[in-house]
Protein backbone atom coordinates (compact mmCIF):
# COMPACT_ATOMS: atom_id res chain seq x y z
CA UNK A 1 0.00 0.00 0.00
CA UNK A 2 1.23 3.36 -1.06
CA UNK A 3 1.68 5.73 1.78
CA UNK A 4 0.47 9.71 1.95
CA UNK A 5 2.41 11.93 4.26
CA UNK A 6 0.90 15.02 6.05
CA UNK A 7 2.48 18.13 5.97
CA UNK A 8 1.46 21.72 6.79
CA UNK A 9 -2.58 21.06 5.44
CA UNK A 10 -0.77 19.68 2.00
CA UNK A 11 -0.85 15.96 0.81
CA UNK A 12 2.87 15.03 -0.23
CA UNK A 13 3.23 11.91 -1.61
CA UNK A 14 5.76 9.37 -0.82
CA UNK A 15 7.21 6.08 -2.86
CA UNK A 16 4.79 7.64 -6.01
CA UNK A 17 1.55 8.31 -4.04
CA UNK A 18 -0.34 11.21 -5.35
CA UNK A 19 -0.01 14.83 -4.32
CA UNK A 20 -2.90 17.15 -4.02
CA UNK A 21 -2.18 20.47 -5.62
CA UNK A 22 -4.21 22.32 -2.64
CA UNK A 23 -6.32 21.77 -0.06
CA UNK A 24 -8.35 24.04 1.00
CA UNK A 25 -9.64 25.31 4.66
CA UNK A 26 -12.46 22.89 4.75
CA UNK A 27 -9.38 19.71 4.01
CA UNK A 28 -7.62 21.44 6.54
CA UNK A 29 -9.72 21.50 9.36
CA UNK A 30 -10.91 17.85 8.86
CA UNK A 31 -9.48 15.95 11.87
CA UNK A 32 -9.41 12.56 10.85
CA UNK A 33 -8.69 11.39 14.26
CA UNK A 34 -12.17 11.89 15.55
CA UNK A 35 -13.15 10.27 11.98
CA UNK A 36 -11.48 7.56 13.01
CA UNK A 37 -12.94 7.21 16.13
CA UNK A 38 -16.42 7.63 14.90
CA UNK A 39 -15.75 4.83 12.21
CA UNK A 40 -14.45 2.79 14.81
CA UNK A 41 -17.36 3.23 17.26
CA UNK A 42 -19.87 2.65 14.52
CA UNK A 43 -18.11 -0.37 13.22
CA UNK A 44 -17.79 -2.28 16.56
CA UNK A 45 -19.15 -5.28 17.78
CA UNK A 46 -21.07 -3.21 20.30
CA UNK A 47 -23.39 -1.71 17.61
CA UNK A 48 -24.19 -5.51 16.26
CA UNK A 49 -23.76 -4.71 12.42
CA UNK A 50 -26.66 -2.23 12.23
CA UNK A 51 -29.66 -3.44 11.14
CA UNK A 52 -32.94 -1.40 11.64
CA UNK A 53 -35.61 -2.47 14.15
CA UNK A 54 -32.41 -4.37 16.14
CA UNK A 55 -30.74 -3.51 19.39
CA UNK A 56 -27.87 -1.87 17.09
CA UNK A 57 -30.19 0.34 15.19
CA UNK A 58 -31.07 2.48 18.72
CA UNK A 59 -27.18 2.15 19.82
CA UNK A 60 -26.72 4.36 16.40
CA UNK A 61 -29.26 6.01 16.56
CA UNK A 62 -28.14 7.04 20.06
CA UNK A 63 -24.63 8.12 18.85
CA UNK A 64 -25.79 10.06 16.04
CA UNK A 65 -28.28 12.57 18.18
CA UNK A 66 -25.89 12.84 20.77
CA UNK A 67 -23.15 13.71 17.99
CA UNK A 68 -25.30 15.98 16.24
CA UNK A 69 -25.80 17.85 19.61
CA UNK A 70 -22.39 18.47 20.97
CA UNK A 71 -21.59 19.89 17.08
CA UNK A 72 -24.22 22.29 17.58
CA UNK A 73 -26.58 21.18 14.83
CA UNK A 74 -30.29 22.10 15.14
CA UNK A 75 -33.29 19.32 14.48
CA UNK A 76 -34.19 18.94 10.70
CA UNK A 77 -37.66 17.76 11.97
CA UNK A 78 -39.87 20.60 13.68
CA UNK A 79 -38.01 20.11 17.04
CA UNK A 80 -36.72 16.53 16.28
CA UNK A 81 -33.22 15.03 15.05
CA UNK A 82 -35.66 12.05 14.17
CA UNK A 83 -37.80 11.10 11.63
CA UNK A 84 -39.78 8.14 12.27
CA UNK A 85 -40.18 6.34 8.88
CA UNK A 86 -43.18 3.01 9.25
CA UNK A 87 -42.09 -0.44 8.09
CA UNK A 88 -43.65 -3.40 6.83
CA UNK A 89 -41.35 -5.96 7.77
CA UNK A 90 -42.05 -8.59 5.91
CA UNK A 91 -41.11 -12.43 6.02
CA UNK A 92 -42.14 -14.99 3.14
CA UNK A 93 -42.46 -18.92 3.85
CA UNK A 94 -39.83 -20.67 2.04
CA UNK A 95 -42.09 -23.80 1.96
CA UNK A 96 -43.30 -23.25 -1.83
CA UNK A 97 -42.89 -24.65 -5.22
CA UNK A 98 -43.14 -22.67 -8.66
CA UNK A 99 -44.40 -24.42 -12.23
CA UNK A 100 -45.20 -23.39 -15.08
CA UNK A 101 -46.78 -25.42 -17.30
CA UNK A 102 -44.68 -28.98 -17.05
CA UNK A 103 -41.96 -27.64 -15.67
CA UNK A 104 -41.00 -27.58 -12.01
CA UNK A 105 -38.42 -25.45 -9.82
CA UNK A 106 -36.57 -25.33 -6.56
CA UNK A 107 -37.04 -22.57 -4.21
CA UNK A 108 -33.89 -20.74 -3.76
CA UNK A 109 -31.31 -23.16 -6.35
CA UNK A 110 -33.87 -22.19 -9.18
CA UNK A 111 -36.22 -19.63 -8.39
CA UNK A 112 -37.23 -16.93 -5.33
CA UNK A 113 -40.04 -14.85 -5.17
CA UNK A 114 -41.40 -12.48 -2.55
CA UNK A 115 -44.26 -9.64 -1.92
CA UNK A 116 -44.25 -6.20 -0.68
CA UNK A 117 -48.51 -6.25 -0.81
CA UNK A 118 -49.69 -6.54 2.65
CA UNK A 119 -51.42 -10.08 2.31
CA UNK A 120 -51.09 -13.09 3.76
CA UNK A 121 -51.16 -15.09 0.61
CA UNK A 122 -50.71 -14.82 -2.77
CA UNK A 123 -51.77 -17.71 -5.75
CA UNK A 124 -50.51 -17.66 -8.91
CA UNK A 125 -52.69 -19.50 -11.36
CA UNK A 126 -52.15 -17.42 -14.54
CA UNK A 127 -51.02 -17.20 -18.45
CA UNK A 128 -47.33 -16.56 -18.85
CA UNK A 129 -45.70 -14.07 -20.83
CA UNK A 130 -41.52 -13.70 -22.07
CA UNK A 131 -42.18 -9.73 -22.43
CA UNK A 132 -38.15 -9.07 -23.44
CA UNK A 133 -36.70 -6.76 -21.52
CA UNK A 134 -40.26 -5.81 -19.29
CA UNK A 135 -39.42 -2.02 -20.85
CA UNK A 136 -41.76 0.39 -22.27
CA UNK A 137 -39.44 3.49 -22.96
CA UNK A 138 -40.94 6.04 -25.21
CA UNK A 139 -38.16 7.93 -25.75
CA UNK A 140 -35.91 5.54 -26.96
CA UNK A 141 -39.14 4.38 -28.97
CA UNK A 142 -39.61 1.25 -27.24
CA UNK A 143 -42.33 -1.15 -25.49
CA UNK A 144 -41.88 -4.57 -24.92
CA UNK A 145 -45.86 -4.61 -23.92
CA UNK A 146 -47.01 -3.20 -27.08
CA UNK A 147 -49.97 -5.52 -28.60
CA UNK A 148 -49.78 -7.79 -25.56
CA UNK A 149 -51.97 -7.78 -22.76
CA UNK A 150 -50.45 -8.74 -19.45
CA UNK A 151 -52.71 -8.01 -16.86
CA UNK A 152 -53.41 -11.07 -14.24
CA UNK A 153 -50.39 -12.56 -15.71
CA UNK A 154 -47.37 -13.66 -15.35
CA UNK A 155 -44.21 -11.96 -17.10
CA UNK A 156 -40.91 -13.23 -17.76
CA UNK A 157 -38.26 -10.23 -18.27
CA UNK A 158 -34.85 -10.27 -19.15
CA UNK A 159 -32.16 -8.38 -16.60
CA UNK A 160 -30.88 -4.89 -17.57
CA UNK A 161 -31.50 -3.11 -20.84
CA UNK A 162 -31.01 -4.01 -24.52
CA UNK A 163 -27.93 -1.28 -24.74
CA UNK A 164 -25.85 -3.77 -22.63
CA UNK A 165 -26.39 -6.34 -24.68
CA UNK A 166 -26.09 -4.35 -27.70
CA UNK A 167 -22.56 -2.86 -26.93
CA UNK A 168 -23.69 0.65 -29.13
CA UNK A 169 -23.36 4.10 -27.59
CA UNK A 170 -25.60 5.10 -29.85
CA UNK A 171 -29.01 2.35 -28.23
CA UNK A 172 -30.18 3.01 -24.91
CA UNK A 173 -27.30 4.56 -22.98
CA UNK A 174 -24.98 1.51 -24.54
CA UNK A 175 -23.00 -0.55 -21.64
CA UNK A 176 -24.36 1.80 -19.05
CA UNK A 177 -27.20 0.50 -17.59
CA UNK A 178 -29.99 2.83 -17.64
CA UNK A 179 -33.16 2.77 -14.58
CA UNK A 180 -34.91 0.51 -17.28
CA UNK A 181 -32.32 -2.02 -16.53
CA UNK A 182 -32.44 -2.18 -12.94
CA UNK A 183 -35.08 -4.69 -11.46
CA UNK A 184 -36.82 -2.37 -9.27
CA UNK A 185 -38.20 -0.77 -12.85
CA UNK A 186 -39.20 -4.14 -14.34
CA UNK A 187 -41.44 -4.42 -11.25
CA UNK A 188 -42.82 -1.32 -10.86
CA UNK A 189 -43.65 -1.20 -15.06
CA UNK A 190 -45.19 -4.76 -14.73
CA UNK A 191 -47.45 -3.42 -11.73
CA UNK A 192 -48.65 -0.31 -14.01
CA UNK A 193 -49.39 -2.79 -16.85
CA UNK A 194 -51.74 -5.20 -14.33
CA UNK A 195 -49.60 -8.28 -14.52
CA UNK A 196 -49.70 -10.19 -11.22
CA UNK A 197 -46.07 -12.07 -10.68
CA UNK A 198 -42.68 -10.84 -12.84
CA UNK A 199 -40.05 -13.35 -12.78
CA UNK A 200 -36.71 -11.70 -13.86
CA UNK A 201 -34.04 -14.03 -15.55
CA UNK A 202 -30.56 -13.75 -13.64
CA UNK A 203 -27.45 -13.36 -15.81
CA UNK A 204 -24.33 -12.48 -13.54
CA UNK A 205 -23.01 -10.28 -16.26
CA UNK A 206 -25.36 -7.96 -17.17
CA UNK A 207 -26.78 -8.11 -12.91
CA UNK A 208 -23.68 -6.86 -11.75
CA UNK A 209 -24.03 -9.36 -9.09
CA UNK A 210 -23.81 -13.29 -9.00
CA UNK A 211 -27.19 -15.64 -7.66
CA UNK A 212 -25.99 -15.64 -4.27
CA UNK A 213 -26.79 -12.04 -3.48
CA UNK A 214 -29.98 -12.32 -5.23
CA UNK A 215 -30.76 -15.86 -3.35
CA UNK A 216 -29.78 -14.29 -0.19
CA UNK A 217 -32.23 -11.30 -0.72
CA UNK A 218 -35.01 -13.14 -2.27
CA UNK A 219 -34.95 -15.54 0.76
CA UNK A 220 -34.46 -13.50 3.98
CA UNK A 221 -37.12 -10.57 5.55
CA UNK A 222 -37.19 -7.67 3.39
CA UNK A 223 -38.47 -4.16 4.45
CA UNK A 224 -40.88 -1.81 2.79
CA UNK A 225 -42.78 1.10 3.58
CA UNK A 226 -46.83 0.51 3.16
CA UNK A 227 -49.00 3.06 1.42
CA UNK A 228 -52.50 3.57 1.79
CA UNK A 229 -53.89 0.75 0.13
CA UNK A 230 -51.49 -1.95 1.80
CA UNK A 231 -49.49 -1.37 -1.36
CA UNK A 232 -52.25 -3.47 -3.30
CA UNK A 233 -50.69 -1.45 -6.59
CA UNK A 234 -47.59 -2.91 -6.61
CA UNK A 235 -47.23 -6.37 -8.59
CA UNK A 236 -48.24 -9.73 -6.18
CA UNK A 237 -45.12 -11.62 -6.92
CA UNK A 238 -41.72 -9.87 -7.11
CA UNK A 239 -39.35 -12.90 -8.46
CA UNK A 240 -36.21 -14.05 -10.02
CA UNK A 241 -35.62 -16.82 -12.01
CA UNK A 242 -31.89 -18.91 -12.26
CA UNK A 243 -30.23 -19.07 -15.85
CA UNK A 244 -30.70 -22.59 -16.14
CA UNK A 245 -34.04 -22.67 -15.18
CA UNK A 246 -35.16 -20.26 -17.73
CA UNK A 247 -33.30 -22.24 -20.44
CA UNK A 248 -35.47 -25.16 -19.19
CA UNK A 249 -38.61 -23.00 -19.36
CA UNK A 250 -37.83 -22.37 -22.78
CA UNK A 251 -36.73 -25.42 -23.73
CA UNK A 252 -39.88 -27.10 -22.86
CA UNK A 253 -41.74 -24.39 -24.67
CA UNK A 254 -39.66 -25.64 -28.29
CA UNK A 255 -37.48 -22.07 -27.69
CA UNK A 256 -33.82 -21.54 -27.47
CA UNK A 257 -33.06 -18.91 -24.79
CA UNK A 258 -30.53 -17.42 -26.34
CA UNK A 259 -32.07 -16.95 -29.29
CA UNK A 260 -35.16 -15.36 -27.71
CA UNK A 261 -33.01 -13.27 -26.13
CA UNK A 262 -31.26 -12.31 -29.42
CA UNK A 263 -34.40 -11.19 -30.45
CA UNK A 264 -35.41 -9.57 -27.47
CA UNK A 265 -32.49 -7.20 -27.60
CA UNK A 266 -33.72 -5.72 -31.31
CA UNK A 267 -35.72 -3.01 -32.10
CA UNK A 268 -39.63 -4.62 -33.53
CA UNK A 269 -39.35 -7.49 -30.50
CA UNK A 270 -43.28 -8.91 -29.34
CA UNK A 271 -43.90 -10.61 -26.57
CA UNK A 272 -44.40 -14.53 -26.67
CA UNK A 273 -46.75 -16.53 -24.94
CA UNK A 274 -45.10 -19.35 -23.02
CA UNK A 275 -47.62 -22.44 -22.97
CA UNK A 276 -49.00 -23.25 -19.62
CA UNK A 277 -49.76 -21.61 -16.49
CA UNK A 278 -48.14 -20.35 -13.71
CA UNK A 279 -48.74 -21.37 -10.34
CA UNK A 280 -47.63 -20.86 -7.33
CA UNK A 281 -48.61 -20.13 -3.30
CA UNK A 282 -46.86 -17.71 -1.72
CA UNK A 283 -47.50 -17.25 1.94
CA UNK A 284 -45.68 -14.58 4.36
CA UNK A 285 -45.72 -13.19 7.18
CA UNK A 286 -45.93 -9.08 8.51
CA UNK A 287 -44.77 -7.12 11.25
CA UNK A 288 -45.61 -3.47 11.72
CA UNK A 289 -42.75 -1.07 12.75
CA UNK A 290 -40.93 2.40 13.07
CA UNK A 291 -37.46 2.65 11.57
CA UNK A 292 -35.52 6.54 12.25
CA UNK A 293 -33.93 8.67 9.89
CA UNK A 294 -31.51 11.01 11.94
CA UNK A 295 -30.74 14.63 10.41
CA UNK A 296 -29.58 18.11 11.81
CA UNK A 297 -28.76 21.17 10.28
CA UNK A 298 -27.06 24.61 10.10
CA UNK A 299 -29.86 26.91 9.83
CA UNK A 300 -28.65 29.86 6.74
CA UNK A 301 -28.88 33.21 7.50
CA UNK A 302 -30.79 35.41 4.20
CA UNK A 303 -32.19 31.84 2.44
CA UNK A 304 -32.95 29.37 5.37
CA UNK A 305 -35.38 28.05 3.32
CA UNK A 306 -33.36 26.68 0.87
CA UNK A 307 -31.05 23.27 1.90
CA UNK A 308 -28.61 22.03 0.64
CA UNK A 309 -28.30 18.16 2.13
CA UNK A 310 -25.64 15.93 2.20
CA UNK A 311 -26.38 12.22 3.78
CA UNK A 312 -24.63 8.95 4.44
CA UNK A 313 -27.33 5.51 4.97
CA UNK A 314 -26.07 4.28 8.95
CA UNK A 315 -27.71 1.26 8.15
CA UNK A 316 -25.88 -2.14 7.74
CA UNK A 317 -26.85 -6.27 7.35
CA UNK A 318 -26.56 -6.84 11.10
CA UNK A 319 -25.93 -10.48 12.38
CA UNK A 320 -25.24 -13.10 9.85
CA UNK A 321 -23.76 -16.44 9.35
CA UNK A 322 -20.63 -17.54 7.33
CA UNK A 323 -19.03 -20.55 6.67
CA UNK A 324 -21.64 -22.25 9.24
CA UNK A 325 -20.74 -19.75 12.20
CA UNK A 326 -22.64 -16.36 13.58
CA UNK A 327 -20.84 -13.45 12.46
CA UNK A 328 -21.36 -9.75 12.86
CA UNK A 329 -21.90 -7.49 9.68
CA UNK A 330 -20.19 -4.34 10.82
CA UNK A 331 -20.12 -2.71 7.36
CA UNK A 332 -16.70 -0.72 8.45
CA UNK A 333 -16.35 0.53 4.74
CA UNK A 334 -20.00 0.47 3.74
CA UNK A 335 -21.09 2.20 5.19
CA UNK A 336 -19.43 4.15 8.53
CA UNK A 337 -17.41 5.92 6.66
CA UNK A 338 -19.60 7.44 5.26
CA UNK A 339 -21.49 8.27 7.91
CA UNK A 340 -18.33 9.58 9.92
CA UNK A 341 -17.57 11.38 6.94
CA UNK A 342 -21.10 13.12 7.15
CA UNK A 343 -20.00 13.88 11.47
CA UNK A 344 -16.55 15.10 9.88
CA UNK A 345 -17.78 17.61 7.70
CA UNK A 346 -20.45 19.05 9.69
CA UNK A 347 -18.25 19.44 12.62
CA UNK A 348 -15.95 22.27 10.05
CA UNK A 349 -18.71 23.61 8.58
CA UNK A 350 -20.56 24.52 11.77
CA UNK A 351 -17.25 26.02 13.19
CA UNK A 352 -16.69 27.51 10.06
CA UNK A 353 -20.50 28.74 9.78
CA UNK A 354 -19.73 30.65 13.31
CA UNK A 355 -17.08 32.63 11.72
CA UNK A 356 -18.92 33.45 8.08
CA UNK A 357 -22.29 32.31 8.00
CA UNK A 358 -23.72 30.39 4.87
CA UNK A 359 -26.40 32.01 3.17
CA UNK A 360 -28.43 28.83 2.98
CA UNK A 361 -29.19 25.98 5.29
CA UNK A 362 -27.03 22.69 5.25
CA UNK A 363 -28.39 19.42 6.23
CA UNK A 364 -26.38 16.52 7.49
CA UNK A 365 -28.17 13.38 7.35
CA UNK A 366 -27.98 9.49 7.87
CA UNK A 367 -31.37 7.25 7.28
CA UNK A 368 -32.58 3.61 7.71
CA UNK A 369 -32.89 0.80 5.51
CA UNK A 370 -30.72 1.62 2.22
CA UNK A 371 -29.50 -2.37 2.12
CA UNK A 372 -33.19 -3.44 1.88
CA UNK A 373 -34.69 -1.05 -0.89
CA UNK A 374 -33.45 2.74 -0.33
CA UNK A 375 -36.63 2.94 2.10
CA UNK A 376 -35.25 5.66 4.33
CA UNK A 377 -34.26 7.64 1.58
CA UNK A 378 -37.81 6.85 0.11
CA UNK A 379 -39.44 8.31 2.97
CA UNK A 380 -37.94 11.04 3.18
CA UNK A 381 -37.83 11.90 -0.23
CA UNK A 382 -41.72 11.82 0.15
CA UNK A 383 -41.95 13.56 2.90
CA UNK A 384 -38.98 16.44 3.21
CA UNK A 385 -38.87 18.54 5.79
CA UNK A 386 -39.03 21.66 3.61
CA UNK A 387 -40.66 21.41 -0.23
CA UNK A 388 -38.29 18.90 -2.77
CA UNK A 389 -38.20 22.05 -4.51
CA UNK A 390 -36.52 23.95 -2.05
CA UNK A 391 -33.56 21.37 -1.91
CA UNK A 392 -30.64 22.97 -3.86
CA UNK A 393 -28.84 19.25 -4.33
CA UNK A 394 -28.78 15.96 -2.18
CA UNK A 395 -25.13 14.46 -1.76
CA UNK A 396 -24.43 10.96 -0.94
CA UNK A 397 -21.95 8.95 0.07
CA UNK A 398 -22.06 5.56 0.50
CA UNK A 399 -18.22 4.04 1.17
CA UNK A 400 -15.54 6.34 1.06
CA UNK A 401 -11.85 5.79 0.53
CA UNK A 402 -9.88 4.50 3.05
CA UNK A 403 -6.35 4.04 1.04
CA UNK A 404 -4.43 6.50 0.16
CA UNK A 405 -5.05 9.76 -1.88
CA UNK A 406 -5.72 9.30 -5.94
CA UNK A 407 -5.11 11.35 -8.69
CA UNK A 408 -9.42 10.79 -9.78
CA UNK A 409 -13.02 10.80 -8.52
CA UNK A 410 -15.36 8.36 -9.48
CA UNK A 411 -18.66 9.74 -11.80
CA UNK A 412 -21.78 7.53 -11.53
CA UNK A 413 -23.46 8.57 -14.56
CA UNK A 414 -22.60 11.11 -17.61
CA UNK A 415 -24.17 13.97 -18.57
CA UNK A 416 -26.94 13.58 -15.67
CA UNK A 417 -26.77 17.06 -13.67
CA UNK A 418 -24.43 20.42 -13.49
CA UNK A 419 -23.43 18.49 -9.83
CA UNK A 420 -20.65 17.04 -12.02
CA UNK A 421 -19.40 20.40 -13.50
CA UNK A 422 -18.67 21.67 -9.88
CA UNK A 423 -17.22 17.64 -9.34
CA UNK A 424 -14.79 18.40 -11.83
CA UNK A 425 -14.07 22.12 -11.09
CA UNK A 426 -13.09 21.18 -7.38
CA UNK A 427 -11.20 17.97 -8.56
CA UNK A 428 -9.19 20.14 -10.87
CA UNK A 429 -8.09 22.58 -8.61
CA UNK A 430 -6.79 19.06 -6.66
CA UNK A 431 -4.90 18.20 -9.56
CA UNK A 432 -7.49 15.06 -9.71
CA UNK A 433 -9.60 13.90 -12.94
CA UNK A 434 -12.78 12.97 -13.01
CA UNK A 435 -12.49 9.17 -13.61
CA UNK A 436 -15.78 7.61 -15.52
CA UNK A 437 -17.52 4.47 -13.67
CA UNK A 438 -15.63 1.49 -14.41
CA UNK A 439 -18.24 -0.57 -14.08
CA UNK A 440 -21.41 0.81 -15.94
CA UNK A 441 -23.18 -1.97 -16.56
CA UNK A 442 -23.86 -2.05 -13.13
CA UNK A 443 -25.99 0.93 -12.94
CA UNK A 444 -24.91 1.87 -9.24
CA UNK A 445 -26.63 5.59 -9.58
CA UNK A 446 -29.60 4.03 -9.14
CA UNK A 447 -28.29 1.86 -5.99
CA UNK A 448 -28.10 4.07 -3.24
CA UNK A 449 -30.05 6.50 -1.21
CA UNK A 450 -29.72 9.56 -3.88
CA UNK A 451 -31.61 7.87 -5.95
CA UNK A 452 -34.51 8.52 -3.51
CA UNK A 453 -34.39 12.10 -3.80
CA UNK A 454 -33.43 12.18 -7.90
CA UNK A 455 -36.55 10.35 -8.75
CA UNK A 456 -38.44 13.41 -6.99
CA UNK A 457 -36.87 16.01 -9.20
CA UNK A 458 -33.46 16.77 -6.13
CA UNK A 459 -30.36 17.20 -8.33
CA UNK A 460 -27.94 14.59 -6.42
CA UNK A 461 -24.70 13.30 -6.65
CA UNK A 462 -22.89 9.81 -5.49
CA UNK A 463 -19.52 9.88 -4.18
CA UNK A 464 -18.31 5.84 -3.73
CA UNK A 465 -14.88 4.29 -3.47
CA UNK A 466 -16.02 0.75 -2.73
CA UNK A 467 -13.50 -1.99 -4.37
CA UNK A 468 -11.86 1.02 -6.45
CA UNK A 469 -8.64 1.44 -4.64
CA UNK A 470 -8.45 -2.33 -3.21
CA UNK A 471 -10.06 -4.40 -5.72
CA UNK A 472 -9.87 -7.28 -3.08
CA UNK A 473 -12.95 -5.44 -1.27
CA UNK A 474 -15.48 -6.53 -2.82
CA UNK A 475 -14.53 -10.20 -3.32
CA UNK A 476 -13.47 -10.58 0.27
CA UNK A 477 -14.83 -7.81 2.63
CA UNK A 478 -18.28 -6.34 1.02
CA UNK A 479 -21.51 -7.17 2.86
CA UNK A 480 -19.17 -10.00 4.81
CA UNK A 481 -17.53 -10.20 8.67
CA UNK A 482 -14.57 -8.99 6.78
CA UNK A 483 -15.65 -5.43 6.51
CA UNK A 484 -14.06 -4.25 9.62
CA UNK A 485 -12.53 -1.20 11.05
CA UNK A 486 -8.52 -1.20 10.64
CA UNK A 487 -6.21 1.17 12.42
CA UNK A 488 -3.55 1.11 9.82
CA UNK A 489 -5.78 2.82 7.35
CA UNK A 490 -4.42 5.34 5.50
CA UNK A 491 -7.14 8.16 5.28
CA UNK A 492 -5.33 10.01 2.53
CA UNK A 493 -8.68 9.46 -0.18
CA UNK A 494 -10.80 10.22 3.17
CA UNK A 495 -9.43 13.48 3.81
CA UNK A 496 -9.57 14.43 -0.18
CA UNK A 497 -12.82 14.05 -0.94
CA UNK A 498 -14.46 15.36 2.26
CA UNK A 499 -12.31 18.35 1.24
CA UNK A 500 -14.07 18.22 -2.04
CA UNK A 501 -17.32 17.52 -0.93
CA UNK A 502 -17.44 20.71 1.57
CA UNK A 503 -16.02 22.88 -1.38
CA UNK A 504 -19.12 21.92 -2.76
CA UNK A 505 -21.76 22.47 0.14
CA UNK A 506 -20.09 25.88 0.81
CA UNK A 507 -20.41 27.16 -2.76
CA UNK A 508 -23.73 25.85 -2.93
CA UNK A 509 -24.41 27.30 0.47
CA UNK A 510 -23.99 30.71 -0.91
CA UNK A 511 -23.66 31.48 -4.34
CA UNK A 512 -27.59 30.92 -5.22
CA UNK A 513 -27.65 28.83 -8.00
CA UNK A 514 -29.68 25.87 -8.13
CA UNK A 515 -27.68 23.03 -10.44
CA UNK A 516 -30.26 21.73 -13.11
CA UNK A 517 -30.70 18.21 -14.97
CA UNK A 518 -29.24 18.24 -18.03
CA UNK A 519 -30.07 15.61 -20.17
CA UNK A 520 -33.92 14.69 -20.70
CA UNK A 521 -35.17 12.62 -18.32
CA UNK A 522 -37.50 11.89 -15.26
CA UNK A 523 -35.56 13.55 -12.77
CA UNK A 524 -35.57 16.57 -15.02
CA UNK A 525 -39.26 16.86 -15.30
CA UNK A 526 -40.22 16.25 -11.97
CA UNK A 527 -37.80 18.81 -11.04
CA UNK A 528 -39.68 21.36 -13.67
CA UNK A 529 -42.73 20.20 -12.54
CA UNK A 530 -41.96 21.11 -8.37
CA UNK A 531 -40.55 24.42 -9.34
CA UNK A 532 -43.43 25.74 -11.76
Amino acid sequence: MLKTLFFGGTLVAATGAFAATTVSPIGEAINLNKYRQDVKTLASDDFEGRAPLTPGEQKTVDYLVSQFKSIGLEPAFGNSYIQKVPLAKISADQNMTLTIGDVSFENGTEFVARTERIADQITLDSDVVFAGYGINAPEYQWNDYENIDVKGKTVVVLVNDPGFASKRNDFFNGNAMTYYGRWTYKYEEAARQGAKAVFIVHETMPAGYGWGVVQAGGTTTKYSLVDKNANQSKVGVMGWIHLRAAEKLFAANGLNYREMKTKASAPGFEAVPLNGKAKLTLRSHFEMAESQNVAGIIPGTTANDEWVALHAHWDGLGKGRENGRKVILNGAVDNATGVAGVLSLARVMKNMHSKHPNKRTLMFGAFTAEETGLIGAEHFALNPPVPASDIVAFLNIDGMNVNPATDYILQYGNNLSELENYVAKVAKSQGRFVKPDPRPQNGLFFRSDHFAAARQGIPAYLFMSLGDTDPSFIAQRYHKAGDDYFPDWDLGGVEQDLDLIGQIMSQLANNGDWPAWTGESDFKAAREASRQ
